[in-house]
């Protein structure tokens, strides 16, 4: 044994079930520094997702073999860790998790016209896989002390001590139903029996984590002094957004002169990019509109708003009652949960809505999973929590998979036309346009009335006008049934 110790060689683990490679963003560990079991050794980029990966080693970090901005297959070698004693844990061993995604939390979010990229595609997450440099392993040792990441990661949410609670996987190992049990049973910080054994330092007990992720707070959003407040979406900030700066090298700067200077295309904008281009080269747009009164939307808002905020320490947004809205019209109207599977067309079952989140340099679109299962106020917390965990970066991959429709709030930057791009492979995208007051006609008399836009671009090979004009008629009489008696819960 070296003085480091041995060297593990540690390899890009497979981040989703459809991806091949990603790139190094940042190295948090430098050769010689100490490494902690489950501490971060680095950030990877792959589809829009800042994916750190953890250390399952406790260690030194040893060399570095892929560079920052490089990308790296699957399995292959990204560094070694030198450990005291050759780790037991091989790839097989190690059980998928869901590593946290980084979003810029320097950046304001707001509802883009046009999501960027789907997350559909990148569905199965997974921690980084070790390969031992040695392959003998103890089959007969004591595996109690060996946690997978799945169960680090349901620990680390509900803040539980693993040592605590005694495994009845094989070889003693803790598994997530232990943990889950334990929960219900309420014994998770309660010491276990010391258990008889013929190897007293087999066991080895990984350290609590502390749970760093926290309840979303409210937002800071501002209220209209007048009585009839028409636009508030609550999925974008109150303040002016920043402007991106632009950083270019002095070489460049010299070479170029004051006419025009160079922009690096990152990984994440690049994986934009080429999502864009796969969504309108594969589908076939096409797009329409419909014109909504939701002037009783506006009262009903206003008459509850302020009471919602004292109850439940949020915002009552005019997207929550779109998104009833709209589940409520998918219910009616089911082909537009499908995606185009070639030879059929794949219908699903859960209403899964997919929101645009957007920075300057970027859309996120995190899913409300099993949205028809909620009422209005549901609805509103999770528009809420999405929104504020985009923009302090604390979302998860299962926050960014399984959406079957998308929903874009374009008008809160006071868009009223868009034309979106499909999220794709989902069949069809909808943007909520900002709701201005107008004159309309009515009953042959003028009404200065609340009115919005509803945009509805569509996946030609699946959809045709027929069904989609029906489905926005159907959102429309939703959203104009509304009325001051309307319950929130």
């Amino acid at each position: 044994m070296s003085a480091k110790g041995n060297p593990t060689d540690v390899v890009m683990p497979q981040l989703a079930e459809s991806l091949v490679s990603a790139t190094i963003a940042k190295w948090l560990k430098q050769p010689g520094e100490s490494v902690d079991q489950y501490e971060p050794i680095c950030e990877v980029i792959t589809d829009k997702v800042n994916a750190e990966i953890p250390s399952v080693l406790e260690g030194i970090m040893g060399d570095i073999i892929a560079l920052e901005g490089q990308e790296v297959a699957v399995g292959e070698v990204i560094c070694q860790i030198h450990t005291e004693q050759a780790p037991s844990a091989t790839t097989e061993d190690i059980s998928p998790a869901s590593p946290e995604i980084t979003v810029h939390d320097d950046l304001p979010a707001e509802a883009l016209a046009t999501p960027a990229t789907s997350q559909s595609t990148s569905s199965v997450a997974s921690t980084p896989s070790v390969r031992p440099a040695t392959a003998q392993s103890s089959n007969n040792g004591s595996m109690s002390g060996r946690y997978s990441p799945a169960v680090q990661s349901l620990a680390a949410e509900h803040n539980v001590n693993l040592s605590c609670i005694q495994g009845t996987g094989a070889g003693g190992r803790v598994t997530r139903r232990d943990v889950l049990k334990a929960l219900d049973n309420g014994t998770a910080h309660t010491p276990p029996a010391t258990p008889v054994s013929n190897n007293s330092n087999a066991a080895q007990q990984a350290p609590s984590t502390a749970s760093n992720t926290t309840a979303p707070t409210a937002a800071n959003m501002p209220t209209s002094s007048t009585e009839y407040e028409v636009r508030h979406s609550g999925i974008h900030l109150s303040e002016t957004p920043a402007i991106p700066k632009i950083v270019m090298e002095e070489d460049q700067a010299n070479q170029l002169g004051q006419s025009e200077h160079l922009i690096n295309v990152t990984p994440l904008r690049n994986a934009i990019a080429r999502n864009m281009r796969q969504s309108v080269s594969e589908i076939p747009h096409a797009w329409t509109m419909i014109e909504v009164d939701v002037t009783n939307l506006v009262m009903l808002r206003n008459k509850v708003k302020d009471e919602f905020k004292r109850k439940e320490g949020i915002n009552l947004t005019y997207l929550s009652f779109l998104l009833k809205a709209v589940v409520n019209a998918i219910k009616d109207y089911p082909i537009m949960n499908s995606v185009w599977a070639v030879d059929k067309i794949i219908v699903k079952r859960d209403i899964n809505i997919a929101l645009a989140v957007g920075t300057e340099d970027s859309v996120m679109t995190p899913v409300i999973h099993k949205a028809d299962q909620k009422n209005i106020a549901g609805l509103a917390h999770e528009v809420e929590d999405l929104a504020r965990r985009t923009r302090d970066g604390k979302l998860k991959l299962d926050d960014m998979q399984g959406g079957t429709f998308t929903v874009n709030n374009t008008g809160s930057f006071g868009s009223i036309l868009s034309y979106p791009i499909i999220n794709y492979p989902q069949a069809a995208i909808l943007t909520f346009e900002s709701i201005v007051k107008k004159p309309v006609v009515i009953n042959d008399m003028i009404a200065v009335r609340s009115m919005a836009n509803l945009c509805l671009s569509l996946d030609h090979r699946i959809l045709d006008g027929v069904i989609c004009g029906r489905f926005l008629q159907r959102v429309k009489d939703n959203l104009e049934s509304y009325n001051t008696d309307t319950k929130l819960y």
